[in-house]
């Protein structure tokens, strides 16, 4: 026994559970379960299977490791290096990362004693280890801790200490840390354990039924998932709305109506009938080419089943059913999407903080006398220091607007949110995409450590898995179609697939060798078993099931079945005692709501640059409406401005909740993975969020309220002061829920602005402000009831008019003239009295409104009954919301373009196309046409002939305090036909140094050298180069040929004809293997392309601009499976070898894919270089640098892109080894490399003199014109393929004219409906901000792949740009105006003369042109959709505020009506509305509108009436001995009281045609900007300010340069050298050293 140990080889373990092993390893060292189990894991031997002729042993563990040696078992088992102990003892750090062995052998020896062994090398004493114990595992927190050398540590000792380990803690990485931080490293890893065990130890599970009820173990049998679809439809466009119909009638007569119809789409089989199981502490690697089932398996086992048709089969977590597990249990099983959803304005600490608070178990789950608050504290503590993030935690997690934690760090803080949870099944899915190979490693070896210290089952989906990555592997499944290749042990996966007769090449991993065996193209078999491997899904699932690696999981599951169900019954047993809670949530309700609201104020204040500005736009509005409305009078004449001022003050609060809408959708998909983790409820979230608005809304309305209600001399005494602030603060609040209400309840924004563009109407209209109630429709009148701001205007008015009385003053007092006497006057005010010179208030309210005083505390309680009404709907959404919900990708084809097999299948209803989940469905890709011929090469390409190179690259960027150096001293070249791959880890710089180079950085100061054979860069540098970016951004509704076509006709040089333009585009789609997609639409991940297709199209987009320089690539292989990688890099090689120049970044690279490139270029951190040239053969060169200046040896089995990034210390923020970029500036391939590019410089100015590629001096390829048209026509046709924003606006624009139709439904003559018609128009422009909010998002879009993409490769102008965004939106504009013309129009009762509605429908149609360019002007100066619906009520209001509705002209402030009123628009739309509908209408006064007063003696009514009349119109009659006078005569003398007269109507449509054109002056005018100018104008201002000090500075710093290579120096953020460019984007420095011979290149400040 003692010379098997001496080998290394341990005898085998007897067959038992990891579970029981654990504990005997905890019995025997002290240590918690887990954490035994994971040092048990770390000496593990070959399984029983793999060991011949070894006897058991007992069960006493000796975990023992010789002193220098690294064994490694056979299976691969990690077992700790020499890095991973100190003077023989295993260091506990060794786990953490380490993967355990479900069968793995015990001991090594029966003997107590340390084993003897020679001392020539062939082994060193063993010891035991120490194991690590505490003397009382229940003392406080903050107590001091004894380590094993027997010294006494506090808590915050163990953390600094904890603070210096290395980034690797499974010894993959070399270290130069010293003796005494490894000790101190074993110290705090023993504590950190020690800590660990108080959260996942059996000591807690012991007395605790909350831990006891853990549903450990997945188990899954007969597996099988079904989605309904065909995988591929049909675009649809805006003539479907009127070509359905005929086109159905045409399939009726074709092929019947049962077949015309449609039957119901196909049930397709997305998995297949799937067996196997997770242990305890084992992680499960998923893989399969992009579609075949890996997210849906997840899903389902993840317990997301929503979405799908059917899932059968038997799914069991620790002995519980997936229903149980929903229905009780719903926290213990986890899905994680790619996307880390977070609140980006949160900190990493108030983040898991939040976690914590809502999982912090019971006291019983506690330890003796630790609180919650104690518990977060020390779990925060020790999550921080497991996951690497206790540097983050005072940093904002930020997003793609907010700066925060990089992508690595986010993704820790996923997995420790995870951990959180202590969920015993989690299911990740694809989350290492964009993350470096280091940190992509990291990462799942963090995932390692939650396994094995949580003891949970972990299943992670990976399309891109290295070797070092599969290692942490216990099993792997490999899914294809549908169907299980393999379920078994990552150990025999590679083995079982060989003995199939697949033969896996050199350097190729495990998983990729995996993932090809299932494409045909990519697969290799081996030598006469050509005939014998299976080919198809089915033949896979055969092979497998016929297999002993199936059995063998057919056994391993059963058992661990007969495990699960002990374990259930002795829950069951312990539930008879002590019922254990439901664990769905954690903490109860209250609690859940406490928390949520903590959080949200915390989300509120971290983002306060948006609350300050929403109460500065708060406090503007207020003192704009207070000037308006300034110091009314206690008079008649106050009366009506009185009801506006009230009015407005519920309509702005009302309208600002609005932006409620857009905020319900952000927040949604993190409250669904909030709910599947069980952190709240999501009623809990929705009530949190009212209570967080009360105090924010209280604000809100007193600031307003303040302002407007002193300003205008509302009624001046504290009840009504006070009154009118809780009528308002509920009614803001009642709104607000609302709004939340329509989001929780609508599938998305589309919807919900629907259905807020009617309701606003209803809300605004039937308030009692515009129509009073006793003149409402009958048929309509029901939606006061409904509505809570009629209750609240009510409540206002009978607040603000009961108990007064209104003193009656001119034109109110009739009749006037000299002959009036006081006694025989009358007030035409409604409520007035015969002989009376005042009005009572509870009168007028009374007659005007049909209100009283009453009802005010009533109305108050039924606003509190809505507000309480919305809160619920509000849950009610959000609980019925499903989180992740399943289903397949459907590619859309162009109709006509698709396929014919893909056409057939769409109108037989038959599945022939595949989608994400495509199952047992023939995947429909153009890569399984037939078999790739790698000798073809890239024929027709174009060609590059120029270099590149740049030297002495420094990039400074401004932050907060100073600035950031992010590139240093960078040279470099791409030459034609060499392959460059720019690497580093993350944050290094990579992404920078490739939009440095392309000149496509927006801010900080570049200076450097860059030069095209020689010179410096033309003008067309950004247009004659492809930049491939990462994102694949591209126009959605376009096909693919399409975008290509896009591309060549506007970068191409215009010398060459459109139809050689467009030949050149089908060869690039041969070349890229895209003829079957070509005419499908992009779409979006899910409805359109998938990820490899996607990227396909980057690329081919900038080869069909054949670019004449360059290619740059931004990571060509996130985001896809190894096989799509490869075929990606495998075209980039065709590329090259054509003679194109190329420069790509890249993650993850294979040692297979690394072989592709000819040259690299390392950054590390900071931005230098640390390696530059030929990567050699095997990448042997790259080796031999590394191992040549001190880095350890590269095994051959190694990948050298891992290989060469442990050797910089990559990921390792610890790293305390050498400098590499210090290595590099030394060595003598860095003065190669610069005599080289010197040389290169030389030689190509030679070469290059008359070459007219460096002297294109144009911007642009096309001119002006063909690419506003070529513009234009993309955006025509994007929007004829987007049906649901056109008929979103067409639904609008019917429904808000029946509206308003019905509402006025055919108006008489009286005065009232004089003012009727008034509000009918009025209510005609308030459509205009749902209708802008339906816009804007569609200009804002269109800007983003302008600036993202489009803009910064030069394809066209930011005019064309402009020009396209407002064109294509007019036309729609007139075609829906014209719409809602004849819906409302003749039905409200307006004159049918031809010129009067001629004349009506031409302002309507100025109307939608100016509403139009309104919105885009707002949207063009907002970075995002949030902050341009917020602008848009506040600047609806401002503008109309002015116009003479809400405030009547003669009523107005002289300040606002000598200026502000000829300012705003909506008075010119105003009076050419109502100058011709009321012009010579005769006005006959109802009963109610005379004013009565009884004549002089010896004078008629006419007689005494008339002066009045002859000055302010009107007439009257006699009845009864009473005179009877009604204010106005016909429609001209009340349209003269507003100010409207009917001979400026064609003055008021020329002056509104002005103000149209200007919105769309200040469309291109901030479009400019925002996109362009300011930089420049703010880099010119800056030049300006300080060129004298920055000339003076570089002339005093002068000197010729040792390298001959000159650089454009700067000062304090500005280029100190002359040349800016005519566009002013970049300084351009060409002067020549005549000496050297060498050019200095552009320096550039940005």
């Amino acid at each position: 026994m003692a010379d098997d140990s001496a080998k290394g080889s341990l005898g085998p373990y007897p067959a038992t559970t990891a579970e029981t092993r654990a504990q005997a390893t905890a019995d025997a060292t002290g240590m918690p379960a887990p954490i035994a189990d994971s040092l048990d894991s770390t000496t593990a031997a070959p399984r029983s299977t793999d060991v011949e002729g070894a006897a058991p042993s007992d069960n006493r563990v000796d975990m023992t490791v010789p002193v220098d040696s690294q064994p490694i078992s056979a299976d691969r088992t990690a077992v700790p290096s020499p890095s991973a102990s100190q003077n023989g003892v295993v260091r506990p750090e060794a786990v953490i990362g380490a993967r355990p062995e479900r069968n793995e052998i015990d001991h090594a020896s029966s003997s107590d004693d340390p084993i003897e062994v020679d001392q020539d090398g062939s082994g060193k004493q063993f010891q035991p280890i120490e194991p690590a114990r505490t003397k009382d595992s229940k003392r406080d927190a903050t107590a001091l801790r004894r380590t094993e050398s027997g010294c006494e540590m506090a808590p915050d000792q163990i953390i600094k200490i904890l603070s210096k380990r290395r980034t690797n803690v499974s010894g993959r990485r070399g270290s130069t840390a010293t003796a005494d931080d490894d000790g101190d490293d074993d110290q705090a890893r023993a504590e950190i354990q020690r800590l660990m065990s108080r959260m996942f130890g059996r000591g807690r599970q012991a007395h605790s039924v909350e831990e006891q009820s853990r549903h450990v173990g997945l188990i899954f049998r007969g597996l099988t998932v079904k989605g309904m679809g065909l995988g591929a439809a049909l675009q649809p466009t805006v003539g479907d709305l009127l070509l359905s119909l005929p086109r159905l009638l045409k399939n009726v007569v074709t092929k019947g109506p049962r077949r015309a119809t449609g039957a119901k789409p196909p049930v397709r089989t997305l998995l297949h009938d799937f067996n196997g199981c997770v242990r305890p502490g084992e992680m499960l690697l998923v893989l399969g080419r992009p579609g075949s089932g890996c997210s849906t398996f997840l899903k389902v086992l993840g317990n997301q089943r929503f979405g799908y048709e059917d899932v059968s089969g038997e799914v069991t977590y620790g002995g519980a059913s997936a229903a149980e597990m929903m229905k009780s249990y719903r926290g213990d099983v986890l899905y994680n999407p790619e996307d880390d959803l977070h609140y980006a304005t949160l900190t990493v600490k108030n983040t898991l903080t939040f976690a914590l608070t809502t999982r912090t178990p019971g006291k019983d789950s506690r330890e003796q006398g630790e609180s919650r608050s104690d518990y977060v504290r020390e779990f925060l503590r020790v999550v921080a220091k497991v996951f690497w993030i206790e540097h983050t935690l005072n940093t904002k997690v930020g997003d793609s607007m907010i700066r925060g934690v990089s992508g690595g760090e986010k993704k820790r803080v996923s997995i420790a949110e995870a951990m959180i949870t202590k969920a015993s099944t989690q299911c990740w899915d694809n989350s290492t995409r964009g993350l470096d190979a280091s940190t992509a490693l990291e990462y799942v070896e963090s995932l390692r450590t939650l396994t094995n210290m949580a003891h949970i089952s972990t299943l992670v989906a990976l399309y891109q898995a290295g070797e070092s990555l599969y290692d942490l592997f216990d099993k792997v499944v490999l899914i294809h179609e549908g169907r299980c290749a393999y379920y078994g042990p990552t150990t025999e996966a590679k083995a079982y697939f060989e003995g199939l007769g697949f033969h896996c090449p050199p350097r190729c991993t495990t998983a990729e060798f995996l993932t090809s065996v299932v494409d045909r193209h990519e697969r290799q078999v081996r030598p006469g078993w050509e005939d014998r491997i299976p080919r198809t899904a089915d033949a896979f699932e055969h092979a497998y099931r016929a297999s002993d690696v199936c059995r063998q999981n057919a056994a391993d599951l059963d058992g661990l079945d007969a495990e699960m169900a002990e374990k259930r019954r002795e829950r069951d047993a312990a539930a008879q005692t002590e019922a254990p809670k439901k664990k769905n949530y954690t903490i109860p309700f209250h609690k859940q709501v406490l928390a949520c609201t903590q959080r949200q104020v915390k989300v509120m204040l971290g983002d306060r640059l948006s609350l300050y500005g929403k109460w500065g736009g708060v406090v503007f509005q207020g003192i704009i409406v207070g000037s308006l409305f300034f110091d009314m009078p206690n008079t008649t004449t106050g009366v009506f401005p009185r009801g506006g001022v009230l009015f407005f003050l519920l309509l702005f609060n009302a309208l600002l909740a609005l932006a409620e809408l857009t905020a319900a959708f952000s927040g949604r998909p993190i409250m669904l993975k909030h709910k599947s983790f069980s952190f709240y409820r999501p009623a809990a979230y929705g009530i949190a969020q009212v209570v967080v608005d009360a105090p924010l809304v209280l604000i809100q309305v007193l600031i307003f309220n303040i302002i407007v209600y002193w300003m205008t001399n509302l009624r001046r005494t504290a009840s009504a002061f006070f009154i009118c602030i809780l009528v308002l603060f509920l009614a803001t609040m009642t709104m607000y829920s609302f709004f939340r209400a329509i989001g929780s309840l609508s599938r998305n924004l589309d919807v919900a602005t629907r259905i807020t563009g009617v309701s606003i109407q209803a809300l605004i209209v039937y308030t009692g402000y515009l129509i009073p109630p006793n003149e409402m429709r009958p048929w309509l009148r029901w939606l006061t009831y409904i509505n809570p701001l009629q209750y609240g205007y009510e409540a206002l008015i009978a607040n603000e008019f009961a108990g007064t009385d209104i003193a009656c003053v001119p034109p109110f007092l009739v009749p006037l003239g000299p002959n009036a006497v006081p006694e025989h006057q009358a007030c035409s005010l409604r409520g007035s009295r015969p002989g009376q010179s005042f009005v009572a208030g509870s009168d007028y309210i009374r007659e005007g409104y049909d209100y009283t005083r009453s009802h005010l505390w009533r109305n108050v309680g039924i606003i509190i009954a809505f507000w309480a009404l919305f809160v619920l709907m509000t849950v009610v959404g959000q609980e019925r919301q499903k989180p992740n919900k399943g289903g397949g990708a459907v590619t859309i084809f162009k109709r006509g373009k698709a396929p014919k097999g893909v056409t057939r299948a769409i109108e037989d209803g038959t599945a022939a196309s595949s989608d994400e989940e495509s199952g047992d469905v023939k995947k429909n890709e153009v890569l399984l046409d037939g078999p790739r011929n790698d000798d073809v090469g890239a024929k027709g390409v174009a060609k590059n002939e120029t270099v590149f190179t740049w030297s002495n690259v420094n990039y400074v960027i401004p932050v907060k305090g100073g600035e950031r150096q992010l590139l240093q001293d960078v040279q470099g070249y791409v030459r034609p036909g060499r392959l460059t791959a720019l690497m580093g880890a993350s944050g290094a710089g990579k992404t920078t140094l490739l939009n440095v180079l392309a000149q496509r950085v927006t801010f900080g100061v570049v200076r450097g050298d860059f030069l095209v054979d020689g010179r410096p860069l033309p003008k067309s540098f950004q247009r004659a180069t492809g930049f491939a970016e990462q994102m694949d951004v591209h126009e959605p509704t376009a096909t693919v040929r399409e975008a290509l076509r896009f591309s060549a006709l506007l970068r191409q040089p215009r010398e060459v004809p459109a139809a050689e333009k467009y030949e050149y585009v089908e060869r690039i789609i041969d070349l890229l293997e895209m003829r079957d997609i070509a005419g499908a639409a992009i779409g979006e991940i899910g409805a359109g392309l998938n990820q490899e297709q996607r990227k396909r199209v980057t690329i081919a987009v900038e080869l069909a601009s054949k670019p004449e320089l360059l290619i740059f690539l931004d990571e060509p292989t996130s985001g896809l499976d190894s096989g799509a990688a490869f075929n990606i890099v495998r075209f980039l090689r065709k590329l090259a070898d054509a003679g194109q120049a190329i420069l790509c970044t890249i993650h993850q690279p294979s040692a297979m894919l690394f072989e592709y490139f000819d040259e690299l270029l390392l950054l590390k951190s900071g931005g230098r270089v640390v390696y530059h040239g030929p990567l050699g053969k095997d990448s042997q060169t790259l080796i031999d640098y590394f191992e040549r200046n001190g880095a350890k040896r590269c095994p051959p089995s190694s990948n050298p892109a891992e290989y060469m990034l442990e050797a910089i210390g990559a990921g390792n923020p610890d790293y305390r080894g050498k400098d590499w970029g210090d290595v590099w500036a030394r060595s003598t391939e860095h003065d190669e490399r610069t005599r080289e590019i010197q040389h290169m410089i030389e030689d190509r100015r030679k070469q290059a003199t008359t070459d007219a590629k460096t002297r294109d001096d144009r911007e642009f390829a096309m001119p002006l014109g063909a690419q506003v048209f070529a513009v234009v026509n993309r955006a025509f046709v994007s929007y004829w393929r987007n049906p649901d924003y056109i008929v979103g606006k067409f639904v609008l624009h019917i429904f808000t004219g029946l509206f308003n139709t019905f509402t006025f439904y055919k108006l008489g003559n009286s005065v009232i409906d004089m003012q009727l018609r008034l509000f009918s128009v009025f209510m005609t422009l308030t459509i205009s901000p749902p209708l802008i909010q339906q816009l804007q998002p569609q200009f804002l879009k269109f800007r983003n792949l302008y600036k993202s993409r489009e803009a910064n490769s030069k394809i066209y102008s930011w005019v064309a740009f402009c020009t396209a965004a407002v064109l294509t939106e007019l036309p729609y504009g007139i075609v829906a105006g014209t719409i809602y013309f004849n819906c409302w129009y003749w039905g409200v009762g307006f004159p049918r003369n031809s010129l009067t509605a001629g004349l009506t429908w031409m302002f309507l149609m100025l109307f939608e042109i100016y509403y139009t360019g309104f919105g885009q002007a707002i949207a063009s100066f907002s970075p995002n959709e949030l902050l341009a619906s917020i602008l848009v009520p506040v600047f609806f209001l401002f503008v109309v505020s002015f116009c003479g509705v809400v405030i009547p002209y003669a009523a107005m402030p002289g300040f606002w009506r000598a200026w502000m009123y000829h300012l705003t628009p909506f008075t010119y739309l105003l009076r050419g509305f109502l100058g011709p509908i009321m012009h010579n209408v005769p006005i006959e006064c109802a009963d109610n509108e005379f004013a009565r007063f009884s004549p002089p003696p010896d004078q008629t009514c006419q007689e005494y009436a008339a002066p009045h009349i002859a000055r302010a119109g009107g007439y009257v009659t006699e009845q009864d001995g009473m005179c009877m006078l009604c204010q106005y005569a016909n429609g001209d003398e009340y349209a003269a009281s507003l100010n409207i007269f009917y001979s400026d109507r064609w003055r008021d449509y020329g002056i509104l045609w002005a103000f149209c054109i200007l919105n769309f002056v200040i469309v291109f005018f901030c479009s400019y900007i925002y996109l362009r100018g300011g930089r420049q104008l703010k880099r010119r201002l800056r030049q300006r300010k300080t060129r004298g000090g920055a000339a003076a500075s570089s002339t005093s710093a002068s000197a010729p340069a040792s390298s001959g290579a000159s650089s454009g120096s700067s000062r304090d953020g500005v280029v100190a050298k002359e040349g800016v460019n005519k566009d002013g984007e970049r300084v351009d420095v060409g002067h020549t050293n005549e000496k050297s011979g060498v050019g200095g290149g552009p320096s550039s400040s940005v």
